[in-house]
């Protein structure tokens, strides 16, 4: 088990800076496809889950095995500066000396589905410096986030107690989007019954033929980060469900679903920057006309044929 360095650790946040803020022209000239070799975990829930504390007690449970762990923790970004606020990874302080931790926070950007722009190639980048395992927490679940189920392995929803009409109020969307259901603060009063009512909310999509329907039932795992039993617990239920996935799926299955994934965000990013570009006066002519103009500009004027960075620093990392 090599410890990363901090020369890679400088080169590595380099070339993540660089994904962060490259322009679609700019990811077209770089990117070069995820080979499938890093697990990752996505965590997502709503604010106050403890999700950022979750994820730090997982990664040191997890860090007993072989490889290294790199943490990536999507946040609001800043209307100041424009990065990324910083709360997880202050929270995860402790972890961020361990040399065999990687942690890194990301502004979420133009993104609006709970992630960041150029996920993808961030999770590239991460891939090929050897991580053996990398854990994304998502800015905090809402009606549309359910984009991290295309980009990772084994999605977590984390709840706590009191969410009970959370759960109620949740599209159905967001449910099937969870390939475990957590339940921390379990030592709180209120877990036991929050377990009831998602089992109950669970069994009544299953029954309505609501549920995800490829053969896996999403187990509830109840978690505190004062019990390092209830942390393992979860950890066993991740490799379950990925020794599950990896019977059932090929990895060639699951990189298409990235790479359709990661097309359709860069023609929105795309569209948004063509509308940035548009003349103040094509904004006032009909609708008809301002879609043609869009569409037009989108055809006559590929991005890939943008001045572009230097392909992006592939940093190799032990495992």
């Amino acid at each position: 088990m090599t410890a990363v360095t901090g020369k890679q650790r400088r080169s590595m946040a380099r070339a993540l800076s660089r994904a962060a803020d490259a322009s679609v022209a700019e990811v077209l000239a770089s990117a070069r496809g995820s080979m499938g070799v890093c697990r990752w975990i996505g965590v997502t829930g709503p604010p106050g889950a403890g999700k950022s504390s979750l994820i730090a007690a997982l990664a040191r449970h997890r860090l007993g095995r072989d490889g290294n762990i790199a943490i990536l923790a999507v946040d609001p970004t800043s209307p100041v500066s424009g990065g990324a606020i910083l709360g997880d990874r202050i929270r995860m302080e402790d972890l961020a000396h361990n040399p065999r931790v990687y942690i890194r926070s990301l502004a979420s950007r133009t993104s609006h589905d709970g992630l960041a722009d150029n996920l993808p190639d961030i999770l590239e980048i991460v891939e090929n410096a050897g991580f053996a395992e990398a854990i994304l927490e998502t800015v905090g679940v809402g009606q549309v986030e359910y984009a991290v189920r295309h980009v990772v392995d084994t999605t977590l929803l984390v709840l706590m107690p009191g969410a009970g009409d959370q759960i109620q109020a949740m599209k159905s969307g967001i449910l099937e989007t969870a390939d475990i259901f957590v339940v921390n603060k379990a030592d709180q009063p209120g877990a036991r019954q929050l377990a009831v009512v998602l089992a109950s909310v669970l069994k009544l999509k299953a029954s309505d033929g609501q549920g995800t329907g490829d053969g896996w039932l999403p187990p509830i795992v109840s978690t505190s980060v004062q019990d390092p039993a209830s942390v393992a617990a979860l950890a066993e239920a991740i490799d379950r469900h990925q020794a599950w996935l990896a019977g059932r799926q090929d990895v060639g299955k699951r990189l298409e679903k990235r790479r359709a994934q990661h097309v359709e965000s860069l023609v929105v990013r795309r569209v948004a920057e063509v509308l940035d570009q548009l003349p103040v006066e094509l904004l006032h002519a009909p609708l008809a006309s301002l879609y043609e103009a869009v569409v037009g500009r989108l055809t006559e004027s590929a991005p890939s044929s943008g001045v572009a960075r230097e392909p992006k620093e592939r940093t190799i990392l032990s495992r």
